[in-house]
């Protein structure tokens, strides 16, 4: 559940509900400037930490698949090789069963002062981009232009209080265990692939 709580943000909620009256094919494009880390670093050994798509990619293809609201069905990776260890510079293509499309580019060779996280997606003549997770800017969406948020908010705690519900009420699941498996299974091929 932890890698997945990005769903659960505000604004990604807004974006879920906008998206819900798209009937079309929506084209996703995360950029995730996730900064450099020493070789070293436990989160880059794959044994201890996974590595770094394993570890952090996960959420951004997580968060594609539940915008998109339909099961990946392809996938294809290019990476920037060099040096020895894990690789963090890498970007990822999905392909999902309504034909949609969705980019990652997950990269640790940008500068600090360039922001973290931001996404912008493409439907029906439509666009909305959500910067770090405070802004969510619509452009040509009726009745809804903009949604701010005095601090960062990536759902980690709503994530946790609808697990805790489910397990104390015996409700089901607030991620579909399907949807778990799926994405764990493409963040693992993806890995596999870029190491190649």
């Amino acid at each position: 559940m932890v890698g997945f709580n990005r769903r659960f943000a505000p604004q990604v909620r807004k974006m879920r509900e906008l998206l819900a009256g798209v009937r079309e094919p929506k084209a996703f494009v995360m950029t995730v400037n996730a900064g450099a880390i020493p070789q070293e670093h436990w989160t880059q050994d794959p044994q201890s930490g996974g590595g770094r798509i394993i570890g952090e990619a996960c959420h951004f293809i997580d968060l594609l698949r539940h915008l998109a609201g339909a099961p990946i069905v392809s996938h294809h990776v290019n990476a920037i090789h060099g040096g020895s260890g894990p690789v963090d510079r890498v970007t990822i293509t999905l392909g999902f069963a309504d034909g949609s499309i969705g980019t990652v580019h997950y990269l640790s060779n940008g500068h600090r002062a360039f922001p973290k996280e931001r996404l912008e997606v493409f439907a029906g003549g439509r666009v909305l981009q959500l910067d770090n997770f405070r802004r969510l800017r619509g452009y040509g969406w009726p009745g809804f232009t903009r949604m701010n948020l005095w601090r960062q908010d990536k759902g980690q705690d709503a994530c946790a209080k609808a697990f805790v519900e489910a397990v104390r009420t015996g409700g089901p699941s607030p991620i579909p265990l399907a949807e778990l498996l799926e994405v764990a299974r493409v963040t693992i091929a993806v890995a596999r692939s870029a190491q190649a």
